[in-house]
């Protein structure tokens, strides 16, 4: 299958650069130098990933991100500078899928973005996947890739259901941050434990009623989340 990856940041050097990167793995690339241009983009190609930097002129990451957020749930990988933890934080609120460091070694880069692309195109996985999973008012739908709250339908990224499949498949079962994001991510990482407590409480506040009193997506502090299954 051809790969399509769209990288988006206003250092032309920096888009050339990734760029060579992954061409040399075989992707098909192309480039925008700030929002409007990417969504531009996005309207015309089918692309499976995107690489955005937060800081742009024009059209910044974090409104790009919310733009593509109402249209396409393809992965989103931010590119931030160590100055930007705080939109960092903001950009997987809004439903990014992981974000690299600047500057960043290529190697890393392209391990994430092949670990992304694993798990949008359905080519990984260690857990046979079940037709659907309900408990209480959340049915999760996995042929359709859907879910519903009291039949209503919600609106999750692709991290945000993957972290929710998993723990449905395992009801009662704590994880570590860790594990969960090895398992979901299919990769290991020092900052896996932010980015995971980040997607949980974006993940809470979709489907759950109360986030703060969650009935289903609970934590044991020092140890990780599970899902409650004597509330299914």
């Amino acid at each position: 299958m051809e790969y399509r990856v769209l990288i988006c940041d206003d250092d032309r050097d920096i888009v050339r650069a990734i760029g060579l990167f992954l061409k040399g793995e075989g992707y098909t690339v192309f480039e925008a130098y700030n929002g409007q241009e990417a969504l531009d983009i996005l309207d015309k190609e089918e692309v499976h990933l995107l690489l955005l930097d937060i800081m742009m002129p024009v059209m910044d990451g974090v409104e790009t991100l919310q733009e593509i957020r109402k249209k396409w749930n393809l992965p989103v990988i931010l590119l931030t500078a160590k100055s930007e933890d705080s939109d960092k934080v903001l950009g997987l609120n809004l439903g990014a899928d992981d974000y690299v460091t600047k500057p960043f070694q290529p190697m890393e880069l392209i391990a994430r973005v092949k670990s992304q692309l694993r798990r949008y195109l359905q080519l990984g996985g260690n857990v046979p996947a079940a037709d659907s999973f309900t408990f209480g008012n959340i049915t999760l739908d996995n042929q359709s890739k859907t879910v519903t709250l009291d039949g209503e339908p919600v609106r999750l990224t692709k991290t945000e259901y993957d972290i929710l499949h998993f723990l449905m498949q395992h009801p009662g079962t704590v994880y570590s941050p860790q594990e969960i994001y090895e398992e979901v991510w299919k990769d290991s990482a020092v900052n896996g434990e932010n980015t995971v407590a980040v997607h949980m409480r974006h993940l809470r506040e979709k489907v759950e009623i109360t986030p703060s009193e969650p009935r289903y997506l609970k934590m044991i502090w020092g140890r990780g989340y599970y899902l409650d299954p004597g509330r299914g």
